[in-house]
């Protein structure tokens, strides 16, 4: 589990005084600013669209979920990946035979050993037009989520932690912060992701 240093730095077991570790810490200054995350760079395009490439010959259509999960202090909790870059809500793809509610569960925990108190809320339906344009998105709302062991970077996940809603980590994704923002002021979901 990311430890909070300072300004909603998050910091990795083993981090020094300065919250540095084996990983990049973050100025969440930066991104109240409005900074802008860095852009998919050529081969990292080319590797999305493969992958989504795959997944149409797999299933034709893609449906996943993400989740806003809140913490008991209200902190969002945010995932950085090892093969897309930003940080982003926890979420993937429901697998076959699988329910909605099932992979929000799973996705869960498989990203930051988090737990539900409480029924996840669905709060929209999205197309996703990054890839191939036949990506659809579920939001979920979960409250009262609790992390049940440190979530430590791995291939998959390079770092994970809560963040104030004031103070996200720079680099948070810009549809990340659009679904947060129309959560938090009740706007209304546009359809696409």
């Amino acid at each position: 589990m990311s430890q909070q240093k300072g300004h909603g730095v998050p910091v990795s077991p083993g981090a020094d005084e300065a919250g540095r570790s084996g990983s990049v810490s973050y100025d969440a200054g930066r991104s109240s600013r409005g900074e802008t995350p860095p852009r998919l760079g050529r081969r990292q395009r080319w590797a999305v669209k493969l992958f989504h490439t795959w997944f149409l010959f797999r299933r034709g259509m893609s449906l996943g979920v993400r989740v806003i999960a809140l913490d008991a202090q209200g902190r969002v909790f945010l995932v950085r990946h090892t093969y897309v870059p930003g940080w982003h809500l926890p979420g993937g793809g429901i697998e076959p035979g699988q329910t909605a509610r099932d992979a929000v569960a799973s996705e869960l925990a498989e990203e930051g050993h988090l737990e539900c108190a409480a029924e996840p809320q669905l709060l929209g339906v999205f197309l996703n037009r990054a890839g191939i344009g036949r990506d659809h998105v579920m939001l979920y709302l979960a409250r009262d989520v609790r992390q049940v062991a440190p979530r430590l970077p791995d291939r998959e996940i390079a770092e994970s932690g809560f963040f104030a809603l004031d103070a996200l980590p720079e680099g948070v994704t810009a549809a990340t912060a659009h679904r947060l923002r129309e959560w938090r002021e009740g706007l209304a979901h546009p359809t696409h992701w």
